[in-house]
């Protein structure tokens, strides 16, 4: 394959139309096709079913519209509807079919009616949802349990000029027909009816209007801002990180004041500084640059970290930027994939280059290990849920074109980058920048208080940036696994910058703590100590499935499940990366400010 084609591939995938992202123009008369979309639980978000899945009006033959990317990620698989929409025109209760049902389909019905499964249509790219049926429960003795199917859809859409500014459906003035006595052998015959109203509107811009009527209360569009909350959080992160940031250069300041002292007086006085523990940090000068095992994990680890860190940077300013608006559903799935291709080379640069300043010689073993410490994790992942999707026949379940597509991406983009990266790392890379030599036979660790275990440092490193992020993960989650739609990029990007801030800032004190005991083990206890945080994420998605959602069922459960472990997994990667490289800096700092005998 020529050099020049992963990158086509790579700028066929970049401009893959987004949803939304273009307008019909019509003609008063002009046909208006009316997409039938997905059904699914409402509490299951990721649940979703092709509509023509349930027993209702459809034709012989049925036409799918073709998809972008982002939509069929996001579980979207249209198809042309019986509907018959002219633009301008209206029509009262036109009959669409009629359909007879056996008891079997009946049952049907009623058990998609009974577990809420609403419906979504699209119609010149704007969706219409609603409820497939009607269901009441009152009392207790006697329990009353009435289900009903809408057997009737009321359209109603706004024009302005030549183009649809809004459309919904309704069927507030309908009666649904009953599924309650329905008994015998045989058939029900059902008679499915429509009508469809248009008006037109002042206003020129697209979903202007679409908060009013019943289609903006079946979702909500925004989250409601707890800002009271949201600056008690970042009152505490900065009271936190002032505390820090003061106490340790205060006791610094003492220790280098101290440590620096001319050489007779330091030589007098050695014997009573070096016995205190907050100050022993000087004489494992000689082993604190000691390297550490499993140097190549290590490397992987800061590699795809950073990547990751880049990744959700670029996704948050793409988001500040406007480009994933409210109609665009499906774009940031797009894009995340279109970033991890492109961000693979710095996966594979600082892997490859620190893991050769480090001494590490196989190079090739490091960028293999690079390249797939995510990606095998996520494939596998993917592959149960996608299984179980598939298994239950559910529209999130990839086509099999899709997946080749992604697969192609990785091998022909994603990998390749990698290896360009880590080839450009190796050949970068200089000597460790040490300040101080390493002896040949490493210094006996003394034995450490409890309070200094990795254990309690990776509670301490862990729970500390997760308190500063914890209001607005439930924005997230609820974004995710919830019907809101997220619009707080701008606070999203603030607290961002202080998840990294408050990371960095414990990382740093905790690796102080470390080497006053003489511990000079800080290479790994650095990445656990903040990349613990995804442990604590982790925890919060089961804490918010089980007491924050309606969420069930084995489907949204393995989904669920499945990808808050890469969640977690994520978050410890880009985390650990951030403290590590705060710990280094911060040592760096110290030992070069000391004067050494």
């Amino acid at each position: 394959m020529a050099p020049h084609q992963p990158w086509l591939l790579l700028l066929l995938l970049a401009s893959w139309p987004l949803p939304g992202s273009s307008e019909t123009r019509y003609q008063p008369g002009d046909p208006v096709v009316l997409y039938v979309n997905k059904v699914g639980p409402y509490h299951n978000p990721q649940e979703t079913y092709h509509y023509y899945q349930l027993p209702v009006c459809s034709p012989e033959k049925i036409q799918h519209k073709s998809l972008s990317l982002g939509e069929v990620l996001d579980g979207d698989r249209m198809a042309e509807s019986m509907y018959q929409i002219r633009f301008r025109e209206s029509v009262e209760k036109t009959v669409l079919c009629v359909k007879t049902l056996t008891l079997d389909q009946v049952e049907r019905l009623r058990q998609a009616i009974e577990e809420l499964y609403y419906f979504e249509f699209v119609v010149d790219d704007i969706p219409l949802r609603g409820f497939v049926g009607y269901m009441e429960e009152s009392g207790f003795l006697p329990h009353s349990h009435k289900i009903g199917l809408w057997t009737h859809l009321d359209f109603h859409l706004e024009w302005n000029g030549n183009r649809i500014i809004y459309a919904n459906v309704s069927v507030r003035d309908v009666k649904p027909h009953s599924l309650d006595d329905v008994r015998g052998p045989g058939p029900l015959s059902l008679t499915h009816t429509y009508s469809v109203r248009w008006s037109e509107t002042a206003s020129e811009r697209r979903g202007e209007r679409r908060g009013r009527g019943d289609d903006g209360g079946f979702f909500p569009h925004t989250l409601e801002i707890h800002w009271l909350s949201i600056i008690n959080s970042m009152v505490l992160v900065f009271l936190l990180v002032g505390f820090v940031v003061v106490i340790l250069m205060r006791v610094l300041k003492n220790d280098l004041a101290r440590y620096n002292l001319d050489e007779e007086a330091s030589s007098s006085s050695s014997g009573d500084d070096f016995d205190q523990g907050d100050n022993g940090w000087k004489i494992i000068h000689t082993d604190v640059f000691r390297f550490p095992p499993c140097r190549s994990l290590l490397c992987a680890i800061l590699g795809v970290g950073s990547q990751f860190l880049a990744l959700g940077t670029g996704i948050i300013a793409m988001a500040l930027l406007g480009m994933f608006n409210v109609h665009r559903h499906g774009a940031i799935n797009s894009a995340a994939i279109l970033l991890y291709a492109l961000t693979c080379c710095i996966s594979g640069y600082i892997s490859s280059n620190f893991y050769r300043q480090v001494g590490g010689e196989r190079w090739v073993w490091n960028i293999m290990l690079t390249t797939s410490l995510f990606s095998a994790p996520f494939f596998v992942t993917w592959s149960v849920v996608n299984s179980v999707h598939w298994a239950n026949g559910s529209t999130q379940a990839l086509p099999a074109t899709t997946i080749l597509l992604l697969l192609t991406v990785w091998l022909l983009v994603g990998f390749p980058l990698t290896v360009i990266g880590g080839i450009f790392g190796k050949n970068r890379a200089g000597p460790f920048d040490a300040p101080c030599r390493t002896k040949n036979i490493a210094r006996e660790i003394p034995p450490q208080p409890w309070y200094k275990a990795t254990l309690v440092h990776m509670t301490i490193g862990g729970f500390l940036p997760f308190s500063a992020i914890s209001v607005e993960l439930y924005y997230i989650f609820a974004t995710v696994w919830g019907r809101e739609q997220y619009t707080l990029y701008g606070i999203l990007f603030f607290v961002f910058a202080i998840l990294l801030s408050v990371g960095a800032c414990i990382s740093i004190a905790l690796t102080y703590f470390q080497l006053s005991g003489e511990d000079y083990r800080w290479w790994w206890r650095s990445v656990l100590s903040a990349g613990s945080t995804g442990v604590f994420i982790f925890l919060y998605s089961v804490f918010y499935y089980s007491r924050r959602s309606n969420m069930s069922g084995a489907v949204q459960t393995v989904e669920f499940f499945g990808y808050s472990l890469l969640t977690g997994y994520i978050f410890f990667l880009m985390l650990g990366t951030v403290s590590f490289f705060a710990s280094l800096k911060f040592i760096r700092y110290i030992y070069v400010n000391l004067k050494m005998d």
